[in-house]
């Protein structure tokens, strides 16, 4: 489907684009003055918008600027067209969590909280007291330090490609020979960042690793990198959470459990994504459900007590059985947190160029969603950290529940980006917080392993220039 805007008055296109995009998320969409479906114009006291069937004429609130107007106009038009209701309403930012926190720190009441979101988006209320709950929660935790930091480290690897995943997650079956040259490139890097670390004194709150799934190298080179890590930024640094994300269950063993305890992990990952055997296949995760039963269940008998488990809603042909189920399931096994995705469709993703199985039923995504918070609801947890993605299924949220003590503090403060984060390996990303400027720098490492192993002396030095800035 093909939808040509002309616009008159007007210079927002991008915003035109998501609130179209919103409605219409496989459409191309154009803006054309010749051939049109719609037209919009901006006028003095408001907005018109017409197509063959409707024309709508739609008063400015004077508390809102012109582009939130609109976009509100826009809503109200295709949602009278569509039908389609949005719990976010025109709200397509990806931290709303920081909008309610903001206005706790100003001393807003909740009251004052719920009617900003609903006059300003036509949010959901329920969105916005959810909102409310997760920035009571942070603002507890938030980094209020600059000399406290998180670190993050990428492995590029991953057991298979999954269809949906736009990451640096290179199938180690085709890369095992690039493995090795990349642990050595990521312990260069971990020597130069650690040696800045100490020379400035800088306190280790978290560190998380996490790529692509660190635990697809084989037991040997997983020992050698976690060995490296431990005694660069573990030992002796009293630090408050150490993450591994594991995420595949096929690329879990006995050894690398063991090897993850005496290294003092003491979060892991382990994330089905669904507990739909052909649902797995469809989308290329090398597992069964029978294997994720069976590696959780390891975990626990070796003592690991804060275990995570990822869902994602709206996986291509899925719908509210399937995820009925995968909640039945989780909840047997009962994990100390669990974070429920949504489906977003990456142009990076192989998913993108099999449009035909994204397509889900609305009013039906939105009770697979209410069925992961009814999950979470049974497992007696709470709410502790959200953000949102573009492109997202029914334009909805990527949310993490946990049991009480047993969120992921450097979700927290990824999230909030309060804190300075400093980013190791192929595709990571560090943040550069200066708290007193409310500024937040980004520097990227490249993507590409390959490069990565040639220019990790740059991305060193690239690193410390940015952090000089802060720390000088």
């Amino acid at each position: 489907m093909t939808i040509n805007i002309k616009l008159k008055n007007i210079n927002y296109r991008y915003e035109i684009y998501q609130m179209f995009n919103l409605f219409y998320p496989l459409s191309e969409i154009n803006f054309n003055n010749v051939n049109y479906n719609y037209k919009i114009s901006l006028e003095k006291n408001g907005i018109i918008i017409e197509d063959e069937f409707l024309k709508e004429e739609y008063i400015n609130d004077k508390n809102i600027n012109e582009k939130g107007n609109l976009k509100k106009s826009i809503y109200s038009f295709l949602n009278k067209k569509t039908g389609k209701i949005f719990p976010w309403g025109t709200l397509v930012g990806i931290r709303p969590s920081k909008i309610a926190l903001s206005m706790l720190i100003k001393g807003k009441s909740e009251e004052e909280i719920v009617d900003y979101f609903t006059r300003n988006y036509f949010t959901d209320k329920e969105k916005a007291k959810l909102c409310i709950r997760i920035a009571k929660m942070e603002i507890k935790m938030v980094n209020k330090d600059k000399n406290k930091i998180s670190l993050y480290i990428g492995m590029p690897f991953c057991p298979t490609r999954c269809l949906y995943c736009s990451f640096a997650s290179n199938p180690i079956t085709k890369c095992k020979k690039m493995v090795q040259p990349y642990l050595r490139s990521l312990v260069e890097e971990f020597e130069g960042i650690s040696k800045y670390i100490e020379k400035k004194g800088l306190k280790v709150q978290t560190v998380y690793f996490g790529g692509g799934t660190p635990t697809s190298v084989n037991d040997e080179e997983f020992e050698y990198i976690m060995k490296k890590i431990y005694n660069k930024f573990i030992y002796g640094n009293n630090i408050e959470e150490f993450t591994v994300e594991c995420g595949r269950p096929d690329s879990l063993s006995y050894k690398k459990f063991k090897v993850m305890k005496r290294y003092k992990v003491d979060r892991i990952s382990i994330n089905p994504q669904t507990m739909n055997d052909d649902t797995l296949k469809l989308v290329g995760r090398n597992h069964t459900v029978k294997d994720v039963i069976e590696k959780y269940n390891m975990a626990r008998k070796l003592g690991f007590n804060n275990i995570n488990m990822d869902i994602i809603v709206g996986l291509p042909k899925e719908g509210l059985t399937h995820v009925k189920n995968t909640c039945r399931e989780i909840l047997k096994l009962n994990p100390d947190s669990i974070t429920v995705h949504g489906m977003s469709i990456k142009r990076g993703s192989d998913l993108y160029k099999k449009l035909e199985l994204t397509h889900t039923n609305h009013n039906e995504l939105m009770e697979m969603y209410k069925e992961t918070v009814k999950l979470a609801e049974d497992l007696l947890m709470e709410p502790y950290y959200m953000y949102r993605q573009k492109n997202m299924k029914g334009n909805m949220e990527n949310i993490g529940y946990s049991h009480k003590n047993k969120h992921c503090i450097y979700n927290i403060q990824m999230i909030e980006e309060k804190q300075t984060i400093i980013a190791m390996g192929a595709d990571a990303v560090s943040k550069v917080v200066f708290l007193d400027e409310n500024r937040l720098e980004r520097v990227p490492n490249v993507k590409d392993v390959i490069e990565y192993n040639k220019r990790v002396d740059e991305m060193i030095k690239r690193k410390i220039e940015a952090l000089e800035e802060l720390y000088n």
